[in-house]
């Protein structure tokens, strides 16, 4: 097991480097830094802009293959993600809203997964059952609901649940109260509070998509000859589902999450606009208008690092599941 995941870690590493060096030219090739610069009031000589994008190593006059290695350089050797179009330190940037958004990810993505895996087993054990009928109409509906919408339904129940108390009952904006007093218990309560609403809205989604892979792989198992097997040795039905057939049906779901949690990256950085979080999908959006190439590429080095650090955490699952992987 620890060969084959340290392959995978190696190849995770490959395509990590390739990864920020395409986020990096694309980035390079579609924004205009340039253009920042010259629209300013009054009008700057083509020097000076020349020696501004220069000291942020973003003039497009300089190769692009050039500028990547000064930046991987600067990368690699002290830690830094260079400078931001307003000549401001991306890492402090990036390390004050990093924080913000895996815990949005972190949670939504586990949620989803986890109540998507349940429900699809526990619909293929109860097949075309009212239940069943029912949950597969709400996935249904899930699907085909962007992120965003579900978001905004959410919001604006929380906003006329207040109007109907008088008071905020669930807060809606923010990932944390301003000036909130009290010890780290009020504090934890706090986040859990303003997390509820963006969570829900981001497990949801992977709910809906894991209880439909789960269903399917979950009803394959349930007429396989192991699990025939399984009860004829003695084990009771919840046992041979639970020890064998759940098992065996979670495999192919470990792929899925790797391959999904670029789905759910995707709607944070919308969920995260509607809620008024201040974490990297917001700063994404905030970088492309601004033509910010360095936080545009630090975002991007974040969202590849996470997806392929949820590609190794599925390769380990499958690991630990599948004996022919170990192998």
């Amino acid at each position: 097991m620890i060969r084959y995941l340290s392959k995978r870690l190696g190849y995770y590493a490959v395509l990590l480097v390739a990864a920020v060096f395409l986020a990096y030219a694309l980035s390079c090739a579609a924004l205009g830094p340039r253009s920042y610069f010259e629209a300013k009031q009054p009008r700057p000589s083509a020097a000076s802009v020349d020696r501004q994008l220069t000291a942020l190593n973003l003039n497009d006059r300089t190769p692009v293959v050039e500028r990547f290695a000064t930046w991987a350089g600067g990368l690699l050797l002290h830690g830094d993600l260079g400078r931001t179009i307003h000549d401001t330190s991306v890492n402090d940037e990036f390390g004050r809203r990093i924080w913000v958004s895996l815990r949005l990810l972190l949670l939504g993505s586990l949620l989803g997964a986890a109540l998507g895996v349940a429900a699809g087993a526990w619909s293929a054990v109860r097949q075309y059952r009212i239940s069943d009928r029912a949950l597969t109409l709400l996935s249904f509906v899930l699907l085909s609901t962007p992120v965003f919408l579900v978001a905004l339904l959410l919001k604006n129940g929380a906003i006329a649940l207040k109007d109907a108390a008088g008071h905020e009952v669930v807060p809606f904006t923010g990932y944390e109260t301003p000036g909130l007093a009290g010890g780290p218990g009020a504090h934890l309560a706090d986040w859990a509070l303003h997390l509820l609403l963006p969570t829900t809205a981001l497990a949801l989604g992977g709910l809906a998509t894991y209880s439909r892979y789960q269903r399917a792989t979950m009803l394959d198992v349930l007429g396989s000859d192991f699990l025939r097997t399984a009860r004829a040795k003695g084990l009771t039905r919840r046992q041979a589902l639970v020890r064998h057939g759940l098992r065996t049906a979670v495999i192919p779901m470990s792929t899925l999450f790797a391959y999904s949690f670029l789905g759910i990256l995707t709607g944070a950085a919308f969920t995260e606009t509607i809620f008024g979080w201040h974490g990297m999908g917001e700063w994404f959006i905030v970088a492309v208008q601004e033509q910010d190439v360095n936080s545009v590429v630090a975002v991007n080095l974040f969202a590849a690092v996470v997806v392929l650090a949820a590609g190794f955490l599925a390769d380990a699952l499958l690991a630990a599941l599948d004996p022919r992987v170990r192998q």
